[in-house]
C-alpha cells in the first residue's frame, strides 16, 4: 500500500484473519500448557484431552465421528494423503477422475502422478460448463472398473461454484469407487453433514475459516482402506506420524465451533454484502462479466472479469487504496497465464486476464463495500484508456461511428 493506512480485506478465499477468540484459546499452549499430548504423565495428558475436545468440535461441524478425523499440516497434505492412499490401497487400479478446475493441490498432483509413472496412471479431467458447473451424466460415463478414486472439490476456490458432491459420491459408491472432496472452501460457509453425504475422504484447511495456518484435517470414513502418507510414531492412531500441533488444533476446534454459530450470518448478511458489491460493479462498469453460476455458489465469493485490462494492474491500483482482492488462486499468483479455472469455463481471453475475485467474511462491512464501489470503477476506466485492446474495440466511436462492444 502507498500512503494509506486503511485495509479492506476481501481475499478470504486465500486466507482469513485468525479470529480473536481463536487466538485467545491458543495462547496457553505456547506457554504454560506445553506438554506433549502423547505423554503418559498428567501434565501432558491434560493437553491430550484438549486435542480430543477440539477433534469433537470439528466433527460436529461436518457431521462426522471424531475418530474419523486425522490432523494434518494443511489442505494440500490432506488432498495428497487421500489420493495416494487410494492408489496404494488398490494398486491394480490406475485411473483417477477429477475436474479441470481443481485447486493446484489436486490438479498438480494428478498431473505429477501421470508423468512420474510414464502415463501408467490415467487421469480424466472433466470439463465444466460456461457457468462452471459439471455434467453429471458425463461424470458417470467417465468412471471405469480401473478407477481408484474420484477427487472433486466441494466448492471452487476462484468462482465459488458448488458441485453436487452428494450425487457424485453416491454414483461413485454404487461402482465401488472411493470418493474424495477438497472441501477447504466450503467448510464453515455452507452446511455439510457427512452422515448424509457418502464421501470417503474430505479435506479441511484451518486458515480458510479463521484458524491459523499450518493445520488441516483429513476426514477418513470408518471402514475406508487407508495407507498413511506421513510415517512415524503412533500419533493419530498410526494414521499420521508427528507430534501434534496442539495450539493450532485447539484453535481450529474453536474456529469450527464459531463457524457453526455464524453460518446463518454467512448465508444472509455476508451473501447480501457480496450481492451488493457484485451488482454495483456490474452496473457501474461496462464490459464486466460475472464468472460462475449465479446461485449455486458460495455466499462469500464473487469473480468478475473486466474486459481489456490486466488483473494484476487492477490489483496494484486497488492496493494503493488498501483494498485486498485476488486475480485467482493464491497458489498460482505470480503466473502470467490466465486462470486455468476461467480457461476451462471458456471465458474469452480479453476477459480472463482481467478477472478479480472478491471473497468476503463475517468481518466485512457495508462501508467497505461502498468504498470499493467508489474506487474500482474509475480504476477500470483509467486502465482502459491505456489499453490498445479497449481502444481498438471502441475505435468506431471516433467520428460518431458505432462502438464494437456492448458498453453503449
Amino acid at each position: 500500500m502507498s500512503g494509506n493506512n486503511m485495509v479492506v480485506y476481501m481475499d478470504n478465499n486465500a486466507t482469513t484473519r485468525v479470529a480473536p477468540e481463536v487466538l485467545e484459546v491458543m495462547l496457553p499452549y505456547f506457554s504454560e500448557l506445553y506438554g506433549n499430548p502423547s505423554s503418559m504423565h498428567t501434565f501432558g495428558g491434560q493437553v491430550g484431552g484438549k486435542v480430543a475436545a477440539a477433534r469433537k468440535q470439528i466433527a460436529v461441524l461436518i457431521g462426522a465421528d471424531s475418530e474419523e478425523l486425522v490432523f494434518t499440516s494443511c489442505g494440500t497434505e490432506s488432498d495428497s494423503t487421500a489420493i495416494l492412499s487410494a492408489l496404494q490401497s488398490f494398486p491394480e487400479k490406475r485411473h483417477i477422475v477429477t475436474t479441470r478446475v481443481e485447486h493446484p493441490a489436486v490438479k498438480n498432483l494428478c498431473e505429477h502422478l501421470d508423468k512420474l509413472t510414464g502415463h501408467k496412471h490415467k487421469v480424466t479431467m472433466l470439463p465444466v460448463a460456461a457457468d462452471g458447473t459439471i455434467d453429471l451424466k458425463q461424470y458417470e460415463e467417465s468412471l471405469t472398473d480401473e478407477t481408484a478414486i474420484v477427487s472433486v472439490m466441494w466448492a471452487n476456490n476462484e468462482t465459488g461454484v458448488i458441485f453436487p458432491i452428494a450425487e457424485m459420491a453416491e454414483i461413485a459408491k454404487a461402482r465401488g469407487i472411493l470418493f474424495h472432496t477438497d472441501a477447504v472452501q466450503a467448510v464453515g460457509k455452507i452446511a455439510i453433514d457427512l452422515a448424509k453425504v457418502p464421501v470417503d475422504f474430505l479435506s479441511i484447511s484451518g486458515h480458510k475459516l479463521h484458524a491459523p495456518k499450518g493445520i488441516g484435517v483429513l476426514y477418513v470414513r470408518k471402514g475406508t482402506p487407508f495407507v498413511p502418507f506421513m510415517i512415524g510414531g503412533h500419533q493419530e492412531h498410526g494414521r499420521r506420524g508427528g507430534t501434534e500441533n496442539v495450539a493450532a488444533i485447539v484453535g481450529l476446534g474453536k474456529a469450527c465451533a464459531m463457524a457453526a454459530q455464524k453460518m446463518a450470518e454467512e448465508n444472509t448478511r455476508v451473501r447480501a454484502l457480496r450481492d451488493r458489491l457484485e451488482e454495483g460493479l456490474l452496473a457501474a462498469i461496462p464490459n464486466s462479466i460475472l464468472n460462475g453460476h449465479k446461485t449455486a455458489r458460495l455466499p462469500n465469493t464473487s469473480n468478475i472479469s473486466f474486459e481489456y485490462v490486466e488483473g494484476e494492474a487492477i490489483l496494484l491500483h486497488l492496493d494503493r487504496f488498501g483494498i485486498c482482492a485476488s486475480s485467482g488462486s493464491a497458489c498460482t499468483s505470480g503466473s502470467l497465464e490466465p486462470s486455468h479455472v476461467l480457461r476451462a469455463m471458456g471465458v474469452p481471453f480479453t476477459a480472463a486476464h482481467g478477472s478479480i475475485r472478491f471473497s468476503l467474511s463475517v468481518y466485512n462491512t457495508e462501508a467497505e463495500v461502498d468504498y470499493i464501489l467508489e474506487k474500482l470503477p474509475p480504476i477500470i476506466a483509467n486502465l482502459r484508456e491505456l489499453s490498445p485492446f479497449w481502444k481498438g474495440e471502441h475505435a468506431g466511436k471516433v467520428g460518431g461511428g458505432k462502438c464494437k462492444c456492448s458498453c453503449a
